[in-house]
């Protein structure tokens, strides 16, 4: 079945002047010369993108845009005009952002999070709001899983994420461990399952797990940085979790341990391997 705003395999059905048309069920669809591979033989069987152009009419290309319909993406406001904003993703149409799928303006030149979606008349269209396009129940999810996070928008409480490019997750502040940015992609785990479906996800393992990994990370750069660090009990939280991905109490605990197993010196300006 012929799927707009997503990749098909189409056959070549005739070749002519302004370019191949391939053979769909809704009727032969025009690929221009210019996206024409070299060589290209009636019967033969393409790999093509197929949208709407500027008249509404099927069409092809071989170029490949930057998100398919039903897809996340990170995209730049190329434009701004009186029906929305437009988006660069890699095709010489660009993608429309309807001023009603705009939680705030978008501004040119900024980039935003957007799902790709096909709008009531068949159009390509991009959302910004995202969590309209997630999952609400956490079927198939289970606490301690590892899933993968996408960060779509940052609040107070820390950070919303896309968990498996399906389902609305938050990520506290006080997991943020460095500086992160809307559309970083972080491995994680479903830390807390709510009794009304929402999810807390962490990016540290939970219990041992977290204590070793912690532990294997900080010997791993103290030892890269020729067995000594300059940072203690009185470095910043910030410092410390830019270096490390871990809190300033977590780091406490850790090198105190670390102490009590004479595996490192405390000194009074760093921590030192013995």
């Amino acid at each position: 079945m012929l799927e707009i705003g997503k990749y098909n395999r189409l056959e070549v059905k005739k070749l002519s002047a302004i370019g191949a048309y391939l053979d769909s069920e809704l009727g032969e669809i025009l690929l221009p010369t210019k996206y024409m591979p070299p060589g290209l033989h009636h019967g033969e069987h393409l790999k093509v993108f197929v949208y709407l152009d500027s008249e509404d009419r099927l069409i092809a290309t071989t170029l490949e845009p930057k998100a398919q319909v039903g897809e996340f993406a990170l995209l730049e406001v190329k434009d701004v005009s009186r029906v929305g904003a437009f988006l660069e993703w890699g095709l010489e149409k660009d993608l429309l952002v309807p001023f009603r799928e705009q939680p705030r303006p978008m501004q040119q030149g900024e980039r935003y999070m957007v799902r790709v979606y096909l709008d009531p008349s068949g159009r390509i269209a991009a959302s910004a709001r995202i969590a309209k396009f997630l999952e609400k129940s956490p079927a198939g999810l289970k606490e301690g899983q590892e899933v993968q996070l996408t960060l779509y928008e940052f609040g107070d409480l820390g950070a919303k994420v896309i968990i498996d490019g399906r389902y609305d997750g938050l990520l506290f502040r006080s997991e943020l461990f460095g500086n992160y940015q809307v559309g970083d992609t972080l491995s994680g785990y479903i830390g807390k399952i709510r009794n009304d479906g929402k999810i807390d996800v962490t990016l540290r393992k939970a219990g041992k797990q977290d204590t070793a990994g912690g532990r294997e990370t900080l010997l791993r750069i103290l030892s890269e940085s020729g067995g000594f660090l300059p940072v203690g009990d009185k470095s910043t939280p910030e410092l410390i979790a830019e270096m490390f991905k871990m809190s300033k109490k977590s780091f406490k605990t850790l090198i105190g341990n670390l102490y009590k197993e004479g595996v490192i010196e405390i000194m009074k300006d760093g921590i030192r391997l013995r």
